[in-house]
């Protein structure tokens, strides 16, 4: 990703490079052609020159050195209690005289999976999570008051905001999560109907149709509009 303040893209980068090398343009003019400093394209042309057009590509900024960094026998060192004592960040770091924000930085980079994640007689990971995209897919419907024209009573306070018995009504969030991928897709709707319920089914069925993700299951709260039907005949999504 381009830095967000970047005078040019790469394609601007190989345009100011063209205009100097091949059209005889002076650097300063390209550069103010380009809307950047003349050090600037001074500096996009000796790339150019030499490393060709991987040179115009952004460079990551992560340092080739950290002399701050933790050395390996202290890694390992917090490594081995998180695995002996299944201590947190804090603690770890009492005993071993980090500070603490050090020793999460190392549990992480490192992969060391979180406390809640483990059963801790086995120290095995247990997470609840399908074998492939597809195979299960969440469905909810989350009912959310609408917030008066004007705002509610955070913006006027209690005694200056509207009656909330006048009648504002209610918004339907519909939303459907692939449980291996995460996949989300979600529709705000005026209500929970069973017609409503099996559009937005057959909507996201094509979502995620469309990204390569057969559903093969849908698991719902067992409301009463996805135990419904819009015709005699059962929707495809109910097994």
């Amino acid at each position: 990703m381009a830095h967000p303040r970047a005078k040019l893209t790469v394609h601007g980068r190989r345009l100011l490079v063209q205009r100097v090398l091949e059209l005889g343009w002076t650097v300063p003019m390209a550069a103010e052609a380009q809307g950047c400093s003349a050090a600037t394209g001074y500096k996009w042309v000796r790339r150019f020159l030499a490393e060709g057009v991987r040179g115009l590509h952004d460079r990551s900024s992560r340092p080739h050195h950290c002399p701050s960094r933790l050395s390996s026998r202290r890694e390992r060192a917090i490594l081995t209690r998180r695995g002996r004592t299944l201590e947190g960040p804090h603690r770890i770091a009492w005993a071993l005289g980090e500070a603490p924000s050090t020793v999460h930085r190392v549990l992480r980079r490192r992969g060391a999976p979180r406390l809640r994640d483990l059963d801790r007689p086995s120290r095995v990971v247990v997470r609840y999570e399908r074998s492939r995209p597809g195979e299960l897919v969440h469905v909810d419907v989350k009912k959310q008051g609408r917030i008066p024209v004007g705002g509610g009573w955070r913006v006027h306070g209690r005694a200056g905001a509207p009656s909330r018995h006048r009648g504002d009504g209610y918004d339907f969030v519909h939303a459907a999560v692939d449980d291996r991928s995460r996949l989300a897709y979600a529709e705000i709707l005026p209500d929970e109907r069973r017609e409503t319920a099996s559009a937005f089914m057959t909507r996201a069925l094509g979502f995620f149709a469309e990204r390569g993700i057969h559903v093969e299951r849908v698991l719902t709260d067992n409301g009463p509009c996805y135990r419904s039907t819009s015709s005699p005949t059962r929707c495809p999504w109910q097994g």
